[in-house]
């Protein structure tokens, strides 16, 4: 069984993320392998700022590992409008669940907040993943050139109260 594709076998830890995250999650993004050959433009400069980290509710999904903790995963809410704005595993952590952990707390993030609806401009890519787990298709998102000229599927997570 491969890598990609085994259930998660060690622990995982979801925790805000802080300003000396901020590396790390650009590195993250900026490596994805989502955003390769004609999608590379959309992330190539993009920055996750310690500016961001402590603007946003972000969060990380930590492994424990040799390392101390190796972050395989993070989102980011916004509050206002309710968005989901970032969402990324890293490639070698793909199909074990941690997408759709962080989606779980992020969900419960949102409820607390008081939110009932999350927004997603997806990522082409990641449109069926957003099917997966749970999110209903809500219309399409235009282009923006110059970074993103390609249309985007729009999603929308129900929250409901507990």
């Amino acid at each position: 069984m491969s890598s990609r594709t085994s259930p998660i076998s060690q622990p995982i830890t979801i925790r805000r993320a802080v300003a000396r995250d901020a590396k790390r999650l650009t590195r993250l993004v900026r490596g994805s392998g989502a955003y390769e050959g004609k999608y590379a433009a959309a992330v190539a400069g993009y920055r996750v700022g310690p500016d961001y980290v402590e603007a946003h509710r972000a969060f990380v999904a930590v492994g424990a590992d040799e390392h101390g903790g190796r972050v395989l995963g993070f989102y980011s809410l916004v509050l206002a409008p309710p968005e989901l704005d970032l969402l990324f595993v890293a490639d070698e952590a793909q199909g074990r669940g941690i997408g759709g952990l962080l989606v779980a707390h992020m969900q419960s993030e949102a409820r607390a907040a008081g939110l009932d609806r999350v927004r997603v401009v997806s990522h082409l890519p990641a449109e069926d993943f957003y099917h997966r787990v749970g999110a209903v298709r809500t219309g399409t998102a235009s282009a923006n050139p110059p970074a993103v000229p390609w249309d985007r599927p729009e999603f929308e997570f129900r929250i409901p109260s507990a």
